[in-house]
């Protein structure tokens, strides 16, 4: 199968694009965790706010968007566990479930196949449609991030929103931006080959 025929595909994400085995899919799960381990450590402290800036997000949206809802979703249990096993590789280095923070860690399992599955759909291919998937997954992960970090940081909801929600929100839509461009421009890049 061609390239142009693999995009042409309905339901192909980006990662359709290379030959298919079990050893490609094994490999894109794990380069999809390593990538979202080594954005976290790109971490900036935000004053007044246990949770700080990171790249963590971005990739594993991108992730959960360029290998589908399965890969990505696998992808980000990889983070996860072995995260919580002690690899080093959430925010500045640190691992194990005991941060405040972990919420939106988990809120990045959900969101991966979320916005997986709306790449399935083409939600990836243009500029709009992906600014609204990264939108969407961003909520994903607040929805469980925030809720987590108000209860393991034994605060009030309102507090937890300041907190965890409000700070972000410029930096979010800065992502989004950059994924506006990123997947579109990839898929056009594929197209032409």
């Amino acid at each position: 199968m061609s390239t142009a025929t693999a995009t042409a595909r309905p339901g192909a994400v980006l990662a359709d694009l290379l030959p298919a085995s079990r050893v490609r899919d094994a490999a894109l799960v794990a380069g999809g965790a390593v990538l979202t381990g080594l954005a976290a450590q790109v971490a900036i402290p935000v004053p007044g706010t246990p949770v700080p800036v990171t790249g963590q997000t971005f990739a594993a949206l991108l992730v959960g968007t360029a290998l589908g809802a399965r890969r990505g979703f696998l992808s980000l249990a990889l983070y996860a566990l072995a995260g919580v096993a002690g690899v080093p590789w959430f925010a500045d280095g640190s691992s194990g479930a005991a941060s405040v923070s972990f919420g939106y860690i988990l809120g990045m399992l959900l969101a991966s196949a979320a916005v997986g599955a709306l790449a399935r759909r083409g939600a990836d291919r243009s500029p709009l449609r992906m600014a609204g998937t990264m939108l969407l997954g961003e909520a994903v992960i607040y929805a469980v991030g925030v809720p987590y970090l108000a209860v393991a940081g034994h605060m009030s909801l309102s507090q937890a929103v300041a907190l965890g929600l409000t700070p972000f929100l410029i930096g979010d839509a800065l992502k989004a931006a950059l994924a506006m461009g990123a997947l579109p421009t990839a898929w056009k890049f594929a197209n032409k080959r």
